[in-house]
């Protein structure tokens, strides 16, 4: 059995606009991967036992940045961790690549 893998919108960063189900997700992973735009306040509901990992990036820098993203979610959920991808922003909400001109 593996662990799971959750892709998690943290919203503009206002704890009170975060869903309660992110809430949860968060409260029970094992590790948070998160970036830069994720807030303060948000970051401080993840729990002391879990591993945050920060995987931001910079305007410029390589693409590949993501693969090594992708490569630590699999890594983990294959040891049995719940892991998070903690992203700020509304996730679903934000233009997708091909629309960022």
């Amino acid at each position: 059995m593996t662990g799971k893998v959750f892709l998690v919108g943290a919203g503009p960063g206002d704890p009170s606009l975060i869903t309660l189900r992110a809430v949860e997700l968060i409260k029970k992973a094992d590790v948070v991967l998160y970036d830069r735009l994720v807030s303060k306040k948000i970051l401080s509901m993840i729990p002391k036992k879990a591993k945050a990992v920060y995987v931001g990036r910079a305007v410029g820098d390589d693409y590949k940045h993501q693969n090594d993203t992708n490569d630590l979610m699999v890594k983990y959920a294959k040891i049995k961790r719940n892991v998070v991808r903690l992203k700020g922003c509304l996730l679903y909400t934000s233009p997708s690549p091909r629309d960022r001109g």
